[in-house]
């Protein structure tokens, strides 16, 4: 196997996963038990697919980092691959799958325009803070990844 089709194995076996684990997680999301809270790192829109792709709980998500309650979006913005920090490892986590530092910050937000072109019935805004939301667009974006293949 050359390079190129070992890169290209891996990248497709990477996107197979993100979309399971956004699947995954948004599945969980309907869920009327999952407690979801947007300005809570470890409950939050990257905190509940944080979860899916490590195992980790949202309190294990949030010891992890010594209880430091920062957004998702300001960590990605402020992250660098060799700061040290101890959230470095969870970005590395996610990255690992095919997800991007703007990635990141868009699910945060809910604000990437080709994922919100791609929601069932077309585009719309989401709120940030409704875990119905969210999971519509973890699904968009499930979607949009399949369809890129």
């Amino acid at each position: 196997m050359t390079l190129t089709e070992t890169h290209i194995a891996s990248t497709v076996s990477s996107n197979h996963f993100l979309v399971d684990a956004l699947r995954s997680t948004s599945k969980r999301l309907e869920m009327d038990d999952v407690e979801y809270q947007w300005g809570h790192m470890g409950q939050c829109n990257a905190g509940h697919l944080i979860q899916t792709i490590t195992g980790m709980s949202s309190y294990e998500i949030v010891d992890s980092v010594d209880f430091q309650l920062d957004e998702w979006s300001e960590h990605a913005r402020d992250y660098c691959s060799s700061t040290g920090s101890k959230v470095e490892d969870l970005f590395r986590a996610i990255e690992s799958h095919g997800m991007s530092h703007s990635d990141i910050v868009h699910l945060e937000n809910l604000s990437d325009k080709k994922v919100l072109d791609n929601l069932e019935g077309g585009f719309r805004y989401l709120r940030r803070n409704v875990k119905e939301d969210v999971a519509d667009y973890m699904r968009s974006f499930a979607d949009l990844i399949e369809k890129s293949r």
